[in-house]
Order: C-alpha cells, then structure tokens, then sequence
C-alpha cells in the first residue's frame, strides 16, 4: 500500500468517514452539562432579541431633528425599567446602557459628546436617526434558528441558549473509544519495570485526548504479542463506536495487529503516512467501525490522535464542522529538517502567540521533552530549512 501525505490521509479520513456514518442517539441534558457536547435539535428564539429597541451607549435619548441644541431633560430610564411617557421635541431623556430607547426617541447621544446644567442638556454633535440603537429584533428574530444541530457548544452558545429559555438541550450521545495498548513490553502504572519494560503510559494519554475531544474512553487491557490475546481485545474494542490501538502497526515480526484485523475481513484505507512521528499508522474498519492502529511510541501516539483520530471521533459526535487549527508563528531561530516528511515536532509558543521556540528532543519516546513543549512546529516537506523570523505553522496541544 503506497504511504500517502499527510494531506492526502487526512482528507482520506474526512472523506470515509463522512461518507458512511449514521448520527449517534440523542439525550436531554441539563444546560449546566451541555458544555462541549453537541447540539442533536435546533434551537429557536422564543422572542425577538432584544425584545425592545435598546441603547447601546450611557447618554441621552433624543430625537434626531433636535440635535446639536439644547434640550430640558425631562427623565431617565434604567436597564430593566420603561420609560412611561413619550419623548416631546425639545427633550432629551438620560438613558443607560442596556435601557429601552423610550417612544418618540430615535436616536442617543454618547454622555461624552454633552454638557448638563441641572435640567437642561446641550450638545454640538448631529446624530444620524438610530444612532446608538440595537433595534428590536436585530439580534434574531422571534421563531427564527439561532443555533443548528451539528454545533458542539462553547460558552457563548451556553449564554444563548440561558437567554432563549432552555434550561435543558437535547444532545447527541458521546462516543465510547477502546483503547488497547499493544506489545510484551508493556507494565501497568503501578509496576516496577524491569530495564527491558516501561509503562503503560499511552493508554492514558489517549484517554486524556479521548475525554478532551468529547468522547468516553474505554481503556482494556494491554494485547500482548500472540494473535490469539490481540484478536480477544479487538473483538471488545469493535463493541464500542472507535477502536484505538497503540503499537504493533510496524513491520517487525511480532507486530500483529494488521494481521489480525485481516481476519475480521478489515477494510485498509493506508497503512503508512509522511509525517514524523507516525509513519507506520493504519487506518481501516471492520465490522462496520472505524479504527486506528497507531505507532507505539508515545509521541507518536499523540500526535497521530489530534491530527487524524481526533477529526473521526468528532464526527462520530455528530459535529459538522471538522478543523485542524494550525496557524502561524514567527521561529526565534534557524531550524533544519530533512525534506519528504512533514514533520510534528515540539516547541514553545509564546503567551502572545507570535513567536515559536524548537524543543530539544530525542525522539518520539521522549515524553518529558513533550511536557516542556507547549505545541508543535509543523515543518512543510518541501521547506528543509527556515530561518529565524520566518513564519512556521503550528499545531497547539
């Protein structure tokens, strides 16, 4: 199977997945639990916002023939109260940010842009017929849709969703994820390796990732290198919505699991990608679900999850909009690669978000260089070299 770019297997993935997945059950929640899930059902607006003409700045209610001149100020209106006359030529209403533009006012002039002596009111600037006015209904009109299913919700659709009336959302299911580590080398947690052995730390580092991205991992145990013990767990991990597996995806001998997925007649969409780290990755399905069989090597694991897993279990969500956020920062200096791979590797960004810093690193197994690293530069495959100053894009952890 020929190893594709990176661009190339990410829009393999986008592509498969779109093409056949079906949208997960619903539930109704709270809307104190609905941050970070996805919206099942659209939701409407069950008034106009806002429901009165409002101001939008502190100053004076007017109409807009009166001004510049001088007018007696013949009330005040609050956020939260009506003014109970009518604005009569001449007048001119305080008015606070927030508050209903009182009838016969069509205008407001900014506090700053006035003088007051006791009743009256003098200004020198013209105003423009709803000057300072968010009128009624120009937010969103009652009935309309003001958030469609799709939409994974962030704090302000939460606020949105507070101001319409829903004290509860219905929302698609999270997805279930198995995770499987792989290999004989691998110990739990709570073990003292021996020098030949390390922790089993990818299977938390994908659960972390898993929660993160909106589903519920589902951690099993580790597959050790036989083909009997690798097809029981798969068997368990294809119960869920995504199957992942760590290690056992390279060409040594006993890297089992492409054999093993072979035998519940897996469809293979690659098996090798350009990217460093995560070359040997495999993409497939069986049994109607989508998995992963990722590289061993922690960072590899990582980052092969955000770049490609990540956008399938989005998708698996029932959210519509999939994007890898990779902008760009200035190098603070000269970094070199080797052309051909497009290349994930660790630095620091700058709390502004301008500059970026390469991370000193021994390779994808060197974990405690990742948590020094607050992102990853990603190098073009056709740029070898970038000097300081230049623009590098960068994927954020």
């Amino acid at each position: 199977m020929q190893a594709l770019t990176f661009g190339d297997a990410r829009d393999t993935v986008l592509r498969t997945v779109r093409a056949s997945r079906t949208l997960p059950p619903t539930e109704i929640i709270s809307l104190s639990e609905a941050a970070g899930r996805v919206l099942a059902r659209e939701a409407r607006a069950d008034r106009d916002l806002p429901a009165l003409s409002r101001s939008v700045r502190d100053g004076y209610a007017v109409r807009a023939a009166d001004v510049p001149g001088e007018l007696e100020i013949a009330g005040e209106v609050r956020a939260g109260e009506r003014y109970s006359g009518r604005l009569a030529p001449g007048q001119a209403i305080e008015i606070m940010t927030g508050a209903p533009i009182p009838d016969g006012a069509d205008a407001v002039i900014m506090v700053e842009h006035t003088t007051r002596d006791r009743s009256r009111m003098r200004t020198d600037r013209p105003a423009e017929p709803a000057q300072f006015i968010n009128p009624k209904g120009c937010e969103a009109a009652a009935g309309s849709t003001v958030l469609r299913p799709g939409k994974r919700l962030d704090y302000t659709d939460i606020a949105l969703l507070a101001s319409i009336g829903y004290p509860s959302v219905e929302v698609y299911r999270r997805p279930v994820v198995a995770i499987i580590p792989t290999g004989d080398e691998i110990v739990d947690v709570a073990e003292t390796p021996a020098d030949h052995q390390i922790r089993n730390s990818n299977s938390w580092s994908l659960a972390a990732q898993v929660t993160r991205a909106g589903g519920v991992p589902q951690v099993l145990p580790v597959a050790r290198d036989t083909e009997a013990e690798t097809r029981e767990l798969i068997v368990l991990g294809l119960s869920t919505d995504l199957l992942l597996l760590s290690g056992g995806v390279s060409a040594g001998k006993y890297d089992v699991v492409e054999k093993v997925l072979s035998t519940f007649s897996a469809e293979f969409y690659f098996d090798r990608v350009l990217i460093q780290p995560g070359q040997p990755l495999v993409f497939g399905k069986a049994t109607g679900k989508f998995l992963f069989g990722l590289p061993g090597n922690p960072s590899s694991t990582m980052v092969t999850f955000e770049i490609f897993a990540r956008s399938v279990l989005e998708l698996l969500s029932g959210q519509d909009e999939i994007a890898l956020q990779m902008p760009f920062a200035r190098l603070t200096t000269t970094f070199r690669h080797r052309a051909g791979l497009t290349r994930f590797l660790p630095a620091f960004l700058s709390a502004d978000g301008s500059e970026l810093t390469p991370v000193p690193w021994h390779g994808s197994g060197d974990v405690p260089a990742l948590t020094r690293a607050n992102a990853y530069l990603v190098a073009d495959p056709e740029k070898p070299e970038y000097q300081a100053g230049e623009l590098i894009r960068v994927l954020l952890k």
